[in-house]
């Protein structure tokens, strides 16, 4: 019964998080000149419209249950770069607006927790406490962990889109090894301890910030 209390207080902010992130991509692109995302229903907030069996349900749920270092991600939301205005700026820009929509749901959710601390029932309290404080992490994790700028991470098409050409490319080459850096230093632990130090400033200005 405790599992399933759990379950339900993570899965909202999970799949927003995870939602909206895509959702923002397609939102941006959509913005600044290819319709490719809104041509597919992809900016759809329905979440089933964004789920990756691997990177939403199954890697989430196996670190839950390990009790460890809870991150994933969704489908990706589609972007043809040459249908861009300008095609490497926007692309920068597009990959900077996931990580974004995330700092935002942080600080939503931490109003949340704010309202919560409020309530004078103690389920509804319970409720909005514990799912903000959910909200308010994994919104930050995807936000800082998506920031490595390492391809295919956002941080990585951000930095292309400020590189000059040719070091531009030469970063888009360690794009295919990308994910596999990831997971190796997931696996060593080393993505933890340099996840921890930005984690712990954006939570601290955020919590500061909203007054909880």
């Amino acid at each position: 019964m405790e599992l399933i209390i759990k379950i339900a207080l993570f899965a909202p902010p999970v799949l927003l998080a995870i939602t909206l992130h895509e959702v923002a991509h397609g939102w941006a692109a959509s913005y600044l000149g290819d319709p490719t995302a809104a041509s597919l229903g992809r900016l759809s907030l329905n979440p089933i419209k964004h789920i990756d069996p691997v990177g939403t349900v199954l890697v989430p749920g196996i670190l839950f249950m390990m009790g460890g270092f809870l991150f994933g991600w969704a489908k990706p939301v589609p972007v043809n770069m040459q249908r861009l205005n300008d095609p490497k700026r926007d692309m920068a820009l597009v990959a900077a607006a996931g990580p974004a929509s995330n700092f935002v749901m942080a600080f939503m959710w931490a109003i949340a927790i704010k309202l919560g601390l409020m309530m004078e029932s103690d389920l509804a309290r319970m409720i909005l406490v514990e799912m903000g404080q959910v909200g308010v992490i994994i919104n930050l994790i995807l936000m800082v962990l998506n920031l490595i700028p390492i391809p295919p991470l956002d941080g990585g098409r951000v930095l292309a889109g400020v590189l000059p050409d040719n070091l531009s490319m030469m970063l888009a080459k360690i794009e295919p090894y990308g994910m596999f850096i990831i997971f190796g230093l997931l696996a060593m632990g080393v993505l933890s301890l340099f996840l921890r130090g930005p984690l712990s400033f954006f939570q601290t200005f955020i919590t500061k910030t909203v007054g909880i």
